[in-house]
């Protein structure tokens, strides 16, 4: 009987282990959630980290636009450098009386001598040796200079006006200083006579043209007595703004070629032989 019984009990060993087998499958269970647990986080962090890499850089190649701009305002400071400094008359820094102040002594005290008259004065005293005779204004913003002259024809025997014959022209130099201009204006100081203004007039028609340098006009004025004159002259002119040197030289070429053209004209209007006999009275 006792045998019996111990064979009975053998099957509660077999359902422990049953037991035992369950606690297997809940661990294989765990290692699936844990795969998908890691999985997730990995694809998300490396699809944030290509988004932001993109971000990044593209954003440095905008800067090199910014910089271009920047690079532009060199431009003004060039400028500013340009600009060129100037005394108290408005001449450059790199003309040739830049700072130059000069006075003349007259009967009223000192006067200012300013660049252009500084010029004419130079032309006249310095290079020519005369006297000084320029006239200057109160404020120094014009000046005068009058002188006389005599013109000779030539001796190729081409020309009407041979070297017997003397012309006395009067000048007159006009300085402006505001504009920096200096006229020349030649007289012939005897009157045209009424009876030979038409036959002047038309002979300047044909004789302006070909003057290159000036213009020969007649000129009417009242003198003492009220009544009108004619006179025949020629002007010409020169502005010295801008010449930084040379502003002297400027002044005898426009009185030495403005001699010589006025000279052919007169030469030239001779063929006409009242108007010669009316110049050479």
């Amino acid at each position: 009987m006792a045998t019996k019984k111990a064979l009975k009990k053998k099957p509660v060993a077999k359902k422990v282990v049953k037991k035992s087998a369950a606690p297997k499958k809940a661990v294989a269970k765990k290692k699936l959630v844990a795969k998908k647990v890691v999985k997730q986080p990995v694809k998300k962090l490396a699809a944030k980290k290509k988004v932001v890499a993109k971000k990044v850089s593209k954003a440095p190649a905008k800067k090199p636009a910014v910089k271009k701009k920047v690079a532009k305002k060199p431009a003004s400071k060039k400028a500013a450098v340009k600009a060129p400094k100037v005394d108290q008359y408005g001449l450059e820094q790199d003309d040739e009386f830049y700072g130059l102040y000069f006075a003349k002594s007259t009967d009223e005290g000192l006067v200012e001598v300013k660049p252009c008259t500084f010029s004419l004065m130079y032309w006249w005293k310095g290079l020519l040796g005369y006297p000084d005779m320029i006239e200057i204004s109160k404020d120094s913003n014009t000046a005068m200079l009058q002188f006389e002259s005599t013109f000779g024809g030539g001796d190729s025997g081409e020309t009407e006006l041979t070297e017997q014959d003397a012309l006395d022209i009067d000048h007159i130099i006009e300085v402006d200083e505001e504009e920096m201009l200096v006229s020349l204006y030649s007289y012939v100081p005897i009157p045209v006579p009424d009876n030979l203004i038409n036959a002047v007039g038309i002979a300047l028609l044909n004789i302006n043209p070909e003057t290159r340098y000036g213009s020969i006009e007649i000129c009417s004025t009242l003198n003492e007595n009220d009544e009108n004159e004619h006179f025949l002259r020629y002007r010409a002119a020169t502005y010295l703004r801008g010449i930084k040197s040379g502003k002297v030289e400027a002044i005898e070429n426009m009185v030495t070629n403005g001699s010589a053209f006025f000279g052919l004209a007169l030469d030239a209007m001779c063929v006409d032989k009242s108007v010669k006999k009316w110049l050479l009275s």
